[in-house]
């Protein structure tokens, strides 16, 4: 046990190295929180993704693909457009920007923790093809009956880390997390740089103003210790366990781990490893300049949790208040298969998800990893079909989805029949056309090779009437983000 331990500390050692050179752009923002400079996106890392091709349903009628619950694609974009810049193509993922938001979609059936939904409309940018929405939402908890939460907040607080954007947005977050806890929850803090070291142990939520006068003394700088950070924050969080509870670790990093491709592939192993144990994985990104995107979302996907990009105060409330429930698991390894009907659907091109494929026959293997959904979480997804002339009261797709609840080792299947007949865009429902809207600006980001005739304008179109579902008021900022796009 002590050796493969000891191996453990040794491959981590190697490839959790973040780099020692302080932040040296002016600490100049905008009204929008953000730095004046333009980031040198050359030192940002990114993995640029082939878009899903056009597959003839004669060919390869299945579909198979892992859902995305992340966000973080997003916000980085929403960095990039305050700043008057336009986002790296490498950097977009389509998926991150439509699950970044909130779908009026409805609950699951008794007894089920994930609902399942469909729509085909016209396609705004093609007007020879339709679009396929397929929606799902994990089962809203009330606040009472969430279960206990035992967190660890694992920050990296190496030299690279010493700026307001940084560490000190970090610290904000944390902070406002420790607001919302409830009293039985738990938290303790896990510091990497020169050395690791726990700088609270698992702490109760009543005693709030000990746990933030812990985050106040944070500070930035020196090497990187991050193995044997991550060792012990995953020990700690394994010593206060609550079964049946969310166990979490959240790290907070810019993700600058400065490691390579072999060393890459060790590290994933290792997250994998580790996500047995049965603690979730959340992954906080902040920063610019050195911002390791790769590295942060596929932690994130290996490590069974989600990556989110942190770039402003509004930002912080939107993940650790307002989705807060998000951080309570209602469905692990959750898959989705589409069979489409030949005889109804010439062609198909899922949009986005491109490292979220699976091989078709892992859909009914449980031992193979898939995203997770959270409480009253929301995940959406497109395709755009080429119908067949006359495909009239066919069938289109079936819709089949595998999940395990939070305790279950086996996946339950549920299935979701797509009739429907298509609609206009303008007579399509508001989830239909805002998910179309977000999608849309995806493409003219990615400057994707099926954008069609997309315009910012049709982009615009159709947000500026989806927009009456919107909670938190972020439709309304994606509409003032792309009005002021200079495109």
């Amino acid at each position: 046990m002590e050796t493969r331990k000891s191996l453990f500390i040794s491959l981590l050692a190697a490839v959790l190295i973040s780099c020692d050179v302080a932040d040296n752009v002016s600490e100049s923002y905008t009204d929008s929180g953000y730095r004046e400079q333009v980031p040198n996106v050359y030192n940002e890392k990114y993995k640029d993704y082939e878009e899903n091709p056009f597959l003839n349903v004669s060919e390869q009628p299945l579909s198979t693909f892992s859902v995305d619950a992340d966000g973080g694609s997003y916000a980085n974009m929403r960095r990039f457009l305050y700043l008057g810049q336009t986002p790296p193509k490498a950097s977009v993922r389509i998926e991150e920007y439509i699950n970044y938001f909130i779908f009026d979609y409805k609950e699951p059936a008794p007894g089920e923790n994930v609902s399942l939904e469909s729509e085909i409309s016209s396609c705004p940018w093609n007007s020879d093809h339709h679009l396929l929405r397929i929606g799902m939402k994990g089962k809203t908890i009330p606040e009472n009956e969430l279960p206990n939460s035992n967190f660890v907040f694992l920050i990296d607080v190496s030299g690279s880390m010493a700026s307001s954007d940084k560490l000190g947005i970090l610290k904000e977050g944390f902070k406002t997390l420790v607001d919302n806890l409830r009293d039985r929850d738990r938290i303790a803090i896990v510091t990497y740089a020169g050395q690791a070291g726990v700088l609270l142990e698992a702490t109760y939520g009543d005693e709030k103003a000990k746990i933030k006068s812990a985050i106040d003394k944070l500070g930035a700088g020196g090497s990187t210790a991050g193995a044997a950070g991550i060792i012990t924050a995953y020990e700690i969080a394994r010593q206060n366990f609550i079964p049946n509870g969310n166990n979490r670790v959240i790290l907070g990093t810019d993700g600058d781990f400065n490691v390579g491709p072999s060393s890459n592939e060790d590290l994933m192993k290792l997250i994998e490893e580790k996500r047995k144990s049965g603690v979730y994985l959340t992954v906080l990104g902040v920063g610019q300049g050195n911002l390791n995107d790769y590295m942060m979302e596929q932690v994130a996907n290996k490590g069974n949790g989600n990556y989110e990009y942190i770039d402003n105060a509004k930002q912080i409330r939107k993940v650790f208040t307002e989705e807060l429930s998000k951080f309570y698991t209602v469905g692990k390894d959750c898959k989705i298969q589409l069979h489409f009907n030949p005889n109804a659907v010439e062609s198909y091109r899922l949009i986005g998800y491109e490292n979220r494929k699976l091989d078709n026959e892992n859909f009914q293997n449980d031992s193979t990893d898939a995203g997770e959904i959270g409480a009253s979480q929301t995940i959406t997804a497109l395709y755009e079909l080429v119908l067949k002339a006359n495909p009239a009261k066919e069938q289109y797709a079936q819709f089949d989805f595998r999940y395990k609840k939070p305790n279950e080792t086996e996946s339950r299947l549920l299935t979701h029949l797509i009739s429907s007949a298509p609609k206009t865009m303008s007579s399509s429902s508001e989830n239909m056309r805002f998910a179309a809207s977000i999608a849309g600006l995806g493409l003219l980001m990615k400057q994707s090779e099926y954008k069609g005739n997309l315009t910012k304008q049709t982009v615009l179109e159709l947000a500026h009437g989806a927009a009456s579902f919107d909670p938190n008021g972020y439709r309304k900022e994606f509409v003032e983000l792309v009005t002021n796009w200079n495109h």
